[in-house]
């Protein structure tokens, strides 16, 4: 395979028959020459994909110098200089289109050391799109004509990160146990008071305290602002044990972002999402049949992270003058995005359903099972 060559930061892969720059293809594990066809396998590598003390690196950062946030680049085909955006290490030239791979440390002190490769090419992508938009509901009719005619996708390896933590968590709160009871109670049958018994359901409050541990794995949190967090996180699950050490090669032919989302702000987002399970412990370690949580004070300990780069599948259609975002899991091809409503099919499904619900009203009238109903209450 031929060596890779380079300027200071950017990185060429050429072809080994034609010379041409060559780019990754989604699946094969190795790059393809765009002309000829030809293939160079991508080699494995051994080396370990590490998790870093994250209150070390944390002090490393407060005494780090301000990292630079403009990338000039020079492209290896037609000569031009151009400038990336400060949030992209990977792109293609503006002038001829050439793959740009940019150094990772360039423009932040984090770099990615390991990331998942693309498994799912554009045309599948785009296929996995037009199935999940013809399943939305109360979308307008026309809106597939649309998303064909006016969707191109491109292939971005978004910024992550991972925790892992040690927690420990103390609470106080309530533990409710439910009882019942006999009530009496008088109702009016032909005109004469009749007594009636009926069951009460009733909860008992007890105070409670404790503790709870868990040991949290890879709680991932998106480190991009370019698209909703709102979407991104619903293209999950990601296949992590996947994981290889970072490679540009992955990269030629798609476009990367560095990390806006810094490491101490990735964690606070994590500690929400740890906080939520550990809440969860909590209510089920007070146990009962109810359960009110005062306080929960956690201590993290043994904490750690991880940078990376995941494949997401990246386009937007346009539909009366409106831009919708969607992705699609470049792994898996889970599709999550933006779309447009109906106002007609809505309101023709509020008309339908209030009509049924009229209709079955009548209906129950007429056979005295609404009488009965309202004789029970």
């Amino acid at each position: 395979m031929p060596k890779e060559t380079s300027r200071p930061g950017t990185s060429r892969f050429p072809c080994g028959k034609c010379g041409a720059l060559q780019t990754y293809a989604p699946g094969s594990g190795a790059l393809e020459c765009p002309y000829c066809g030809f293939e160079n396998e991508i080699e494995a590598s051994d080396a370990a994909i590490v998790e870093y003390n994250f209150r070390e690196a944390l002090e490393r950062l407060s005494s780090a110098p301000p990292a630079d946030t403009l990338q000039t680049s020079q492209c290896e085909n037609c000569a031009a200089v151009f400038n990336l955006e400060k949030n992209v290490h990977s792109g293609e030239c503006p002038f001829c289109g050439t793959p740009v791979v940019k150094g990772t440390g360039i423009n932040r002190h984090i770099k990615p050391e390991s990331l998942l490769p693309f498994a799912l090419d554009e045309n599948t992508a785009k296929k996995r799109f037009r199935q999940w938009i013809g399943k939305l509901w109360f979308a307008p009719g026309k809106i597939q004509k649309f998303a064909r005619e006016d969707t191109g996708m491109t292939g971005v390896y978004v910024p992550y990160w991972t925790y892992d933590s040690h927690t420990a968590s103390s609470y106080s709160g309530q533990r409710g146990d439910a009882y019942y009871v006999q009530q009496r109670y008088t109702v009016m049958v032909d005109g004469r008071p009749r007594t009636r018994t009926r069951t009460v359901r009733k909860v008992r409050w007890t105070p409670v305290r404790g503790r709870v541990a868990r040991a949290f794995d890879d709680v991932l949190v998106g480190a991009s602002r370019s698209l909703p967090r709102t979407i991104t996180e619903r293209i999950a699950p990601w296949d992590l044990e996947n994981l290889v050490p970072y490679d540009p090669k992955f990269l030629s032919g798609f476009r990367s972002e560095v990390y806006q989302v810094g490491l101490d702000e990735g964690f606070e987002t994590a500690v929400n999402i740890m906080d939520r399970v550990i809440r969860q412990d909590v209510a089920r370690d007070i146990g009962g049949d109810h359960q009110r949580i005062h306080r929960v004070d956690t201590r993290h300990s043994d904490t750690t992270y991880k940078h990376l780069l995941l494949p997401v599948w990246s386009a937007a259609f346009r539909f009366r003058d409106k831009s919708y975002r969607f992705v699609v899991n470049g792994r898996t091809g889970k599709v999550q995005g933006e779309r447009p409503y109906s106002v007609a099919k809505i309101a023709a499904a509020v008309v339908g359903g209030a009509a049924a619900l009229a209709i079955l009203l009548f209906v129950m009238h007429e056979t005295g099972a609404l009488e009965e109903i309202m004789r029970s209450l």
